[in-house]
């Protein structure tokens, strides 16, 4: 039987996803060795631009999923799953759903392919006021005298901070000034060079 005549067929002609029955096509689960009907999901034109990353994620739209993550179809689940992983990062709801999930181990170490990398790949950088990159133990230079609330004195400019590290918000570092730990602004500082890092 044809994989999209099977799909059909196990869905009820609608998105596995979100139950929409417009513009139906194959979604393979990567990672996929050789296209079949249990390593494919149908999903409408909605889920597919999103799932594939051509268009921004609806955070409504997926709500979708608080059912179809209960499908009985291992392939639903998996993509459910990785669904709400990309979606907890900003949204309370998903994270509890995860939560609630129950994947056999086989079906779980399907979804959690690629998903640490594709989390990676998601987190903006943190750059210095000229866009450079930084990384944990870089030293940068303050571009701005900075009042440091709490701590009773001004940081001057070009005052260095040595052996950064890095925030979860990429606009933020943490480092030492004056022997006091902060946390500064991306914005008001600047990588130091190369030369001038490695001492």
């Amino acid at each position: 039987m044809p994989i999209k005549t099977a799909l059909l067929e196990r869905s009820n002609s609608a998105c596995e996803l979100c139950a929409s029955t417009s513009n139906l096509s194959i979604f393979e689960v990567p990672p996929v060795a050789e296209p079949n009907s249990d390593k494919a999901v149908l999903v409408c034109d909605t889920c597919a631009s999103q799932i594939t990353k051509n268009t921004a994620m609806d955070s409504n739209h997926w709500r979708c999923l608080n059912d179809s993550m209960w499908s009985q179809v291992a392939a639903v689940q998996v993509l459910a799953y990785r669904m709400l992983t990309r979606l907890a990062k900003s949204e309370g709801w998903a994270q509890d759903l995860i939560d609630m999930m129950y994947m056999e181990d086989e079906t779980k170490a399907w979804a959690d392919y690629n998903v640490a990398e594709d989390q990676i790949e998601e987190v903006a950088p943190t750059r210095d006021s000229n866009g450079a990159v930084l990384a944990a133990g870089d030293n940068v230079t303050l571009i701005k005298d900075l009042e440091v609330k709490g701590a009773n004195f001004t940081a001057k400019r070009g005052t260095p901070v040595r052996n950064i590290s890095l925030t979860d918000n990429p606009e933020h570092i943490e480092g030492r000034v004056n022997g006091v730990r902060i946390v500064l602004l991306t914005q008001y500082i600047k990588k130091m060079p190369a030369a001038l890092n490695e001492k």
